[in-house]
């Protein structure tokens, strides 16, 4: 049996035995809402501990039958029947008990700022650009989360050369903050006559959306420049006047926005400063997740994928868990939980290992 921390246990349990005794006194709304957050997420836990606590029980009971010389032979069978089972429980618990006890990012519940930019391959990475964007839309309409692009830079061709979006949510960021790195397509494009395959691909960057509280930027530290967008002439021409970039002076981190409205492009400008700051700061303080960043988000070369996309074999692989799947068409439309919940399950699997040497 593995070596759960009880006394952890029996705090979440005290705790959330408190919560629920303040949720039923009639606090405020503000508190109520707090509290309900936190009951939440510890109601799963303390679910799974007292599952645990009453199989460890029933296991004792077994225990004590078949150990208690009186016991008639029916009984006896009837316990020895059980056992198996239930102490086939006690380890599944035990397993999901230990992850869900894993530490947790404080940035996991949050809301996601999605950053996708063509790379190598011209037309076609732009092409690829919008796929991506479009199969990260699918997921997150099939999760309830919402999506709205904050700035984007069309292909010649179609599809996108950049573009930045919010996916808002409770724990968007947990879901995709694997998706992070370079991701190849291997692919006919529909302009290629010969028939043959091209490679392209395109940089994913996920960044926790940041709050206020968590990140505070002084009115000194940035600077504001409105420009002319390049939008179209004529009737169009007073509308894209209000590009606005937004550089932070200490860091040097430049950020743009281009919307026919000069006030919501610098409130969205703000949005991904304060994202990408943030996110730099949780890199500094964990020199780990930043050496782990620094191998997936590159500069859009192929040589730095983390995921290939192969239309010809209808097939896409995560180089990362040495996952290939041949359902590329299901993937492309936003089925991605499959390929999510194995690069989490692989995170937690590392994560209980490095425990483990710790103990």
């Amino acid at each position: 049996m593995a070596k759960l921390p009880v006394e952890k246990m029996r705090e979440l349990e005290r705790r959330f035995g408190e919560i629920e005794a303040r949720m039923s006194a009639g606090p405020s709304a503000d508190v109520y809402v707090k509290l309900a957050s936190e009951y939440s997420e510890l109601q799963p836990v303390v679910k799974t501990i007292r599952d645990y606590e009453k199989s460890v029980a029933e296991l004792a009971d077994i225990e004590t039958l078949l150990d208690d010389r009186s016991t008639d032979r029916e009984m006896r069978e009837l316990a020895d029947a059980e056992r198996p089972e239930v102490e086939a429980r006690i380890e599944a618990l035990e397993k999901q008990m230990q992850i869900l006890l894993l530490p947790k990012d404080a940035a996991d519940e949050k809301s996601a700022i999605l950053e996708i930019r063509a790379g190598t391959g011209g037309s076609e990475a732009a092409l690829f650009g919008g796929d991506l964007f479009r199969m990260y839309e699918r997921f997150a309409s099939a999760h309830g989360w919402k999506v709205e692009v904050l700035s984007e830079s069309e292909g010649e061709a179609g599809g996108f050369k950049e573009i930045i979006a919010t996916i808002s949510g409770r724990g968007v960021f947990s879901k995709l903050k694997f998706e992070s790195g370079v991701h190849r397509v291997q692919r006919v494009p529909e302009t290629e006559g010969s028939g043959r395959i091209h490679t392209s691909a395109a940089t994913v960057a996920v960044l926790p959306e940041a709050e206020d509280i968590d990140i505070e930027i002084r009115p000194e530290d940035i600077r504001i420049d409105t420009m002319r967008s390049s939008g179209a002439g004529g009737q169009h021409v007073n509308t894209t006047d209000s590009a606005v970039r937004i550089t932070h002076l200490p860091t040097g981190v430049v950020v743009t926005s281009s919307e026919k409205s000069q006030h919501q492009n610098r409130a969205k400008a703000m949005q991904v400063l304060r994202s990408r700051l943030y996110d730099m700061e949780r890199q500094k303080a964990d020199s780990e997740r930043s050496a782990d960043r620094k191998s997936q988000v590159g500069s859009g070369d192929r040589s730095e994928r983390i995921r290939t996309y192969n239309f010809p074999q209808g097939r896409v692989t995560d180089h990362r868990i040495n996952l290939t799947l041949y359902k590329l068409d299901r993937v492309m439309i936003g089925e991605l939980d499959e390929l999510v919940d194995a690069l989490i399950a692989d995170y937690q699997a590392g994560q209980l290992a490095q425990l483990g040497e710790q103990g």
